[in-house]
């Protein structure tokens, strides 16, 4: 005979008997808290810690019994009563604390200063600004993911995340006094998806946002209390009269209007919290109520607590913590309903009633999976679902052994209540429904254990839940060095490295990233353990900015070459250029000889495209004496302004001619910068109307010839030793192009030419002058003439030179290859004269 409590003997019918509540008892408390009537308090939800500060406008009986602690503390207890933390505040009055969703403390003062503590008592400091500061803050609500400030002079300001970001404005209420109460909907349960603000002004309600302040008209206020549901669609406000109005958050749909004096209690509400988002619970000294909204009735029910209770709202019920005892009420899950009410039919309860027969070996279990053959699969889900709704293990086994098939829910639901079981412990204190953990997710819920330092048992659950253990084992190596750096001596650090990184291969796999470890020792002044660690580091992108933080350089540097990732090279380069004076940044490179020789080389190439100056500064400061020249040639080449030119090329030649094996270039260079001084010289003989500057030697030549400077061309072959072949190709290439066919003549006429008188005959062909080609031919050799007439179209010419050479077989080969008919005619009479 089962002596275990049935699951539906803590029900409790509302709503005639449709909807059920249960109260489950989570823990007992006797002496683990003081009298929670004289403290401040603020809880976590999804089975979070509470927090509690003393109330400093409540007198405190001195020797009372059980904790104490004086007013400038505050204390963190689990659930269950076990103490998480306990830390003084030193930073003038606290007008606020909440809690955050990955369960850190948020501790706001009067001057805008808030602190986020983690269960370690390690917190970041942020500020709401200078204005805030000089403001005042008279009072904030707290959210998961934020806060809203009310400021001395009543405006609102809202911090997103938890980065310490520059605090927004939202719209002015315009109201001239504190609201009797208020309330916020975070971003992520308001339909906008913006934080809206519920502030409770004379009898209405204005709603407030980043972009207006709307007075939504209403005349029941003022309200003592103003508490959003949930999932942010219903409002329960109560009046300071003692009635309890339930609206929908837009106004329009009214649930509830109750006065709270008819439940008998006595005293002033304490708390006006939502259970889950179906019911709304109030609660006095030694008294909550479940009122439990509906469209045609009114239903409800009373739970006795000694002495004050606070609230904590969850997404699927409440968690009431009391002096001895911590409940969870909710509403009875559907599936559970379906299985458990007394009498019930559904197809999961013949399923369940099936199982126990089986059991019992009893002939009416196989009558019963018949009779739901065709809703077995539905009743099977059910009996799962039921299962992770139950807090007790045995009704957790019994049922998920009526599931006949479906394994992959049975293992997946089996899993989650292992681990549910276990964080619900009340060693562990995390008492999560299984909806709140579909919700919060198992690695949420490893970080929440690791962040107790349950590290044995965070790293069990993500090995039983197939999860990669790098979290839990970086925390565990955190909090390991952090203990070890007060006794800090020689041979710890090697042995704290020995330790990390035997757990780090023995339960990570050797997969777990040593970087953030690092950073932890490095930044608790364990440099050499840092070093250490980083060692064990395999990826260079994890490697090389935590050295770069350590001021190590040449080993970041080192370890990006190393890792052959250009991108990652540029990266320390350009950190370390921008951190590090010049002197100091070139002679590290310098000093790195061939093995940060790749990274000279991509220093230089991003300089060359980018930074021109740096480049200069780094090839003078490596003495490379061709590298700064060819660089400075390169820049002259892309200038415009002469002086700039000269200066560059100028530096060149004295680049080239302070290395002795570099003479050539030396002596080039100086040519250069003469060569460019005689064509500014000529520019300004021309009163600038001739451009040279910038031509090569032959260019200058040629535009002197062309412009009538032929003394100034003159001078220009003997200052630059010019040949006087390359000469005289040059002044016919000119004169032909000016036509001056005169100037040619006389020219060839002067002195026998260097390059002979077939340049000018083919030269002038190529520029389309025959006439003038064919003067030429006489001048030149017998034997070419013939085809030199040819060249130039004169075959009467080309006739009389075959003849006058009594050369037939040329005429004959004229003969064929002439153009016309009359020309052949003509050949063909000196062919005839022609002995």
């Amino acid at each position: 005979m089962d002596t275990v409590q049935h699951p539906s003997a803590t029900w409790e019918a509302v709503s005639s008997g449709v909807v059920f509540y249960r109260r489950q008892q989570l823990y007992t408390l006797p002496g683990k808290l003081p009298n929670i009537a004289d403290y401040l308090i603020a809880g976590c939800k999804n089975g979070g810690p509470i927090a509690l500060m003393r109330d400093t406008s409540k007198l405190v009986a001195l020797g009372r019994g059980g904790p104490a602690f004086t007013k400038s503390q505050i204390q963190v207890y689990s659930p269950a009563g076990e103490g998480l933390l306990l830390f003084s505040w030193d930073q003038g009055r606290i007008v606020r604390f909440g809690w955050t969703f990955d369960e850190r403390l948020v501790v706001l003062n009067e001057e805008g200063v808030y602190r986020l503590y983690d269960l370690q008592g390690d917190y970041q400091q942020f500020s709401l600004g200078n204005e805030a500061a000089e403001l005042g803050i008279i009072d904030a609500r707290i959210h998961e993911n934020g806060l809203v400030a009310l400021t001395g002079s009543l405006t609102l300001l809202e911090v997103k995340d938890w980065e310490g970001g520059r605090p927004l404005a939202l719209a002015n209420p315009g109201i001239s006094e504190p609201p009797h109460s208020w309330a916020v909907i975070p971003p992520d349960q308001s339909i906008s998806r913006h934080v809206e603000v519920l502030l409770s002004v004379d009898a209405t309600i204005l709603t407030v946002d980043n972009l207006e302040s709307a007075d939504q008209r209403v005349a029941r206020g003022p309200f003592l209390h103003v508490s959003p549901s949930p999932n942010g669609k219903f409002l329960a406000l109560l009046t300071f009269s003692g009635l309890l109005w339930v609206v929908s958050t837009d106004f329009q749909r009214e649930l509830v209007v109750l006065d709270t004096a008819t439940v008998g209690a006595e005293g002033p509400v304490n708390q006006v919290e939502w259970c889950g988002n179906d019911a709304v619970l109030v609660t006095w000294n030694d008294l909550a109520s479940l009122i439990l909204p509906s469209r045609d009735n009114l239903s409800g029910r009373d739970s006795a607590y000694f002495g004050a209770t606070f609230v904590v709202t969850e997404t699927d019920g409440a968690r009431v913590i009391g002096q001895d005892v911590c409940d969870f009420i909710q509403k009875v899950p559907v599936s559970s309903v379906s299985i458990f009410r007394p009498g019930s039919t559904s197809s999961s309860a013949i399923l369940f009633a099936a199982w126990e027969s089986f059991v019992q070996r009893s002939p009416k279990a196989d009558e019963n999976i018949r009779s739901i053959r065709s809703d077995l699969a539905a009743a099977v889900n059910e009996c799962i679902d039921a299962a992770g709704h139950e807090w007790d293990p045995y009704w957790q086994r019994k049922l998920l052994s009526a599931n006949l098939y479906n394994p992959t829910d049975f293992i997946a639901m089996g899993q989650a209540l292992k681990v549910l079981n276990a964080v619900r412990f009340y060693e562990i204190g995390i008492p999560l429904t299984y909806s709140e953990y579909q919700y919060v997710s198992p690695t949420h819920l490893i970080n929440r254990l690791t962040s107790r330092n349950l590290h044995l048992l965070a790293i069990r659950v993500s090995s039983f839940l197939s999860l990669k253990p790098d979290v839990v084992l970086k925390h565990w190596a955190c909090v390991k060095i952090a203990r070890s750096k007060s006794s800090a001596v020689d041979g710890e650090d090697d042995e704290v490295c020995r330790l990390i990184v035997d757990k780090f291969e023995k339960l990570g796999g050797g997969e777990v990233s040593y970087a953030d470890i690092s950073r932890r020792a490095w930044e608790v002044g364990r440099t050499g353990l840092a070093t250490k660690l980083l060692d064990h580091e395999t990826r260079a992108s994890d490697q090389v900015p935590l050295l770069l933080t350590m001021k190590e350089d040449k080993l970041a540097l080192v370890k990006a070459v190393d890792s052959g990732d250009t991108d990652l090279v540029y990266h320390v380069l350009l950190h370390l250029h921008k951190r590090l004076p010049l002197g100091s940044f070139f002679k590290l490179i310098e000093d790195g000889g061939d093995q940060l020789a790749p990274a000279s080389k991509l220093l230089q190439v991003y300089a060359r495209e980018q930074n021109r100056e740096m480049l200069r500064d780094f090839y003078y400061s490596d003495d490379r004496r061709v590298e700064s020249a060819i660089l400075a040639l390169d820049e002259a080449a892309q200038m415009t302004d002469p002086h700039a030119v000269m200066t560059a090329v100028n530096a060149a030649e004295k680049f080239f001619s302070e290395d002795k094996d570099r003479p050539f270039e030396a002596k080039m260079t100086n040519e250069s910068v003469r060569l460019l001084a005689l064509q500014q010289q000529y520019e300004k003989d021309s009163d600038g109307k001739v451009k040279f500057f910038g031509q090569s030697v032959s260019e200058t030549i040629r535009t002197c010839i062309s412009n009538g400077m032929s003394k100034k061309a003159d001078r220009v072959k003997s200052e630059f030793k010019v040949p006087d072949k390359r000469f005289w190709y040059l002044k016919l290439h000119a004169l032909t192009a000016m036509r001056d066919f005169d100037a040619l003549d006389a020219f060839a006429r002067s002195r026998r030419s260097p390059i002979g008188y077939e340049a000018f005959v083919k030269h002038l062909v190529e520029a389309g002058h025959l006439k003038e080609a064919a003067s030429y031919v006489m001048r030149c050799d017998g034997p070419k003439r013939v085809g030199l007439y040819v060249l130039c179209e004169d075959w009467r010419a080309a006739g009389r030179e075959c003849k006058e050479r009594g050369d037939k077989k040329g005429m004959e080969q004229l003969r064929k290859s002439c153009p016309n008919s009359l020309i052949a005619r003509e050949l063909d009479q000196l062919m005839a004269s022609m002995k």
